[in-house]
């Protein structure tokens, strides 16, 4: 017994001694290396701690629905440029332009409710709806027609996807300074609802229909034809983000066409016909097209991008390294990926998709980038998962047989090449001026 507490002291003391000078030799260690190199600087702390920071009232609002720090700014504009708001600019109608989202300051994929971009013909009014008396009626060539109340809607087995909404006012020119002005009629977001192909199978769709016309409660703004074969990604919407629809963005629902352009995802949602036939509808001033392919199938969008760091009126305040980020997506399916060039499209680089890309979404994307403080023209590219490349305007213009000039601008979708020029300062402006 003796013997082995005897042993146990020595295992003990020798692991003392092993340990004593491991430390020992840390610490010659540490002293070697501070004597080839300066101790970093001690951290300053901040000038108050997080207990003692000024404290924010807790009213009712923040109780009762939440509001974001006063410390954020971001803010919707007009397509004019002016703050939501302010006095609008207003086409001979007398309809309001659209109302633009911060791309700039967005982070991952989402847009917020609130910040989502939005395009409306009355402009600050929009329809006020009871949904507890709002109905959408299903007719035509079915053989069951319907009127569904929200209630009925909400009932059939819901989906929730993600899916970009983008405006064919989207459409980058050398006047715009930022990309709030270039990109900014274009969001994504949650979406919550029916497949319009569920109501089509509960009504009994017809083999003979060939369209459908999507009518709204807007006045002005008419109906939409969109072809038949499009309603297994159509969905009829009630909830945005994990909430309802908010009023600007078609409460209590409303359609949502993924790829297709943004005046075909028809808000306040009231009326779906299906018809053997293209139906010439009033359905925005400027979108009247006659001819069938035109009119519906040639209103889907390409694959596109958008560098959001660093953009117009933003600015690198020293050289060094930067993640070079923005936002990557396709009206064909899903990107594959996405490419960046520093040096104005003579090289390209595959950056890094943050997440897996989704059908018809967002995907955010990011490079790293050590600036030299030399001028630069940045500018990134997608591919997507049909193998469709992003084309510059050069591209087009060739593709259209037409002489490239500074001032050219695609027609319809236009998913061309937004180029930022950086200058030796790190101030960044639009690379089309």
């Amino acid at each position: 017994m003796g013997s082995k507490r005897s042993s146990r002291r020595e295992l003990l003391k020798g692991g003392a001694l092993a340990v004593g000078a491991a430390a020992a030799g840390a610490s010659v260690s540490k002293t070697a290396l501070a004597q080839n190199s300066a101790p970093a600087p001690e951290p300053a702390l901040p000038s108050y701690a997080v207990n003692e920071a000024p404290q924010i009232p807790v009213s009712s609002d923040v109780v009762a629905y939440g509001v974001r720090s006063h410390y954020v700014k971001s803010v919707r504009i007009q397509e004019d440029g002016r703050p939501k708001g302010a006095t609008s600019r207003y086409d001979s109608f007398g309809l309001t332009i659209h109302i633009q989202t911060p791309l700039q300051d967005s982070i991952g994929t989402i847009q917020a409710s609130s910040l989502h971009y939005c395009a409306t013909t009355k402009g600050a009014f929009v329809p006020d709806i009871d949904p507890d008396k709002h109905t959408v009626m299903l007719n035509g060539l079915v053989d069951r027609p319907r009127i569904f109340t929200m209630a009925e809607l909400k009932r059939f087995p819901s989906v929730t996807r993600f899916h970009f909404v983008e405006c064919i006012a989207n459409n980058a020119n050398a006047t715009h300074q930022n990309v709030q002005q270039s990109h900014g009629t274009c969001s994504n977001a949650e979406w919550t609802g029916v497949l319009l192909s569920t109501l089509f199978k509960e009504c009994g769709l017809q083999d003979k229909a060939k369209w459908f016309v999507a009518e709204g409660a807007e006045e002005v703004k008419g109906a939409s034809t969109m072809p038949i074969n499009a309603i297994d990604e159509v969905i009829v919407a009630y909830g945005m983000n994990g909430e309802p629809l908010r009023p600007q963005q078609g409460f209590p629902v409303r359609l949502i066409t993924p790829g297709f352009e943004g005046i075909f995802n028809t808000k306040w949602l009231r009326h779906i016909k299906a018809v053997d036939q293209y139906q010439l509808n009033m359905n925005d001033f400027g979108h009247l097209r006659r001819e069938e392919t035109t009119a519906a199938l040639g209103y889907t969008w390409g694959p596109k991008s958008i560098i959001t760091f660093p953009s117009g009126s933003q600015k690198l305040p020293e050289r060094g390294w930067y993640e070079i980020t923005g936002l990557a997506w396709s009206g064909n399916g899903a990107v594959r990926k996405v490419e960046v060039s520093t040096d104005g499209g003579q090289t390209w680089k595959e950056a890094e998709l943050k997440a897996t890309p989704l059908r018809k979404a967002h995907t955010r994307f990011g490079y790293m980038w050590n600036w030299d403080g030399g001028e630069h023209v940045i500018m990134s590219r997608t591919t997507d998962d049909i193998g469709v490349v992003q084309p510059t305007r050069e591209q087009v213009a060739k593709a259209l047989g037409v002489a490239y000039t500074p001032s050219f601008r695609p027609p319809g979708t236009n998913n061309t090449i937004m180029p930022w020029k950086i200058a030796s300062d790190g101030s960044v402006t639009n690379g089309l001026a």
